[in-house]
């Protein structure tokens, strides 16, 4: 198993960017279901059972929260039948998105919406459970029209505002074109296609300079960063529209691994640092 090319590893300059002293980021695990590394990335095991996780993470901004993604849904049960029985996995539900907000006390009237990295079922079932604007890209709106695998997120998003972003800024740190949510750098949405045809990266720098890429499926585990390997043909072929440029991102995000936090959405230990939402 060869990996790819090493890309040279960013050691210019990171974008601008002045975050707010109050704001912060919490993670909200809803629950994760299994896989075998040996389907996640090149050189996995067969015998080398994988937690992926469910898990959406709330940018808290004084210009309006927003949540990465939504995790799983109280009707996870009827997502996970609407999937082909091949792609059905042992699975495990724990708090929804939901729920979680209100143990914790959080005003939802602060949520500006939810920031779909793709609108995957994994990623998306949780919208269900939440009365907020689904924001969301053009490319992403064309893909979800038509996309068989799309269908979990034609379910949950009716009735939802959609709050469709432009990606009217420049280069951001190797990807095409940005969107800077606030105007203040704090968080950036970049697009980096393949996977989907508008799935994005999402970058996020802390008042503390401490900074995140919410990479979503640019790669399922972390494996894929420190091994610098993509996912095996199979799984390439059946989960990416165009994995040569799922491959492009994938290197982006791998030159930038030392200069930030990088999240692959379904690895449980990229999460390690964030804190939970208090209850």
């Amino acid at each position: 198993m060869s990996p790819l090319p090493e890309p040279p590893t960013w050691t210019g300059p990171l974008p601008e960017a002045s975050p707010p002293s109050d704001m912060a980021i919490y993670q909200l695990p809803t629950g994760t279901y299994e896989t075998r590394a040996a389907f996640a990335f090149k050189g996995g095991s067969f015998r080398d059972k994988r937690r992926f996780a469910a898990t959406a993470v709330l940018v808290r901004h004084p210009k309006g929260d927003l949540l990465i993604d939504a995790g799983f849904g109280s009707d996870l049960e009827t997502h996970i039948q609407a999937l082909p029985r091949m792609q059905r996995a042992p699975h495990r539900l724990t708090s929804t998105v939901s729920e979680q907000l209100k143990s914790s006390g959080y005003d939802q009237g602060c949520l500006a919406g939810v920031l779909v990295t793709h609108a995957h079922w994994d990623h998306v079932s949780g919208l269900g459970d939440l009365q907020v604007p689904i924001w969301i890209n053009e490319g992403e709106l064309r893909y979800v029209r038509h996309a068989r695998d799309a269908q979990v997120f034609r379910d949950v998003s009716a009735g939802h505002e959609i709050h469709e972003y432009q990606f009217n800024g420049p280069s951001y740190l190797g990807f095409p074109s940005s969107f800077d949510v606030h105007g203040d750098g704090s968080v950036v949405v970049a697009l980096a296609g393949g996977h989907t045809n508008g799935s994005v990266v999402v970058f996020v720098t802390l008042p503390t300079g401490k900074r995140y890429a919410f990479i979503g499926d640019l790669t399922w585990q972390l494996d894929g960063i420190r091994r610098r390997v993509e996912r095996p043909l199979l799984m390439r072929s059946l989960a990416d529209i165009d994995p040569k440029r799922v491959r492009e991102g994938l290197l982006h995000v791998i030159a930038l691994a030392d200069a930030m936090q990088v999240v692959p959405a379904h690895d449980v230990t990229a999460y390690d640092g964030i804190p939970l939402l208090p209850v």
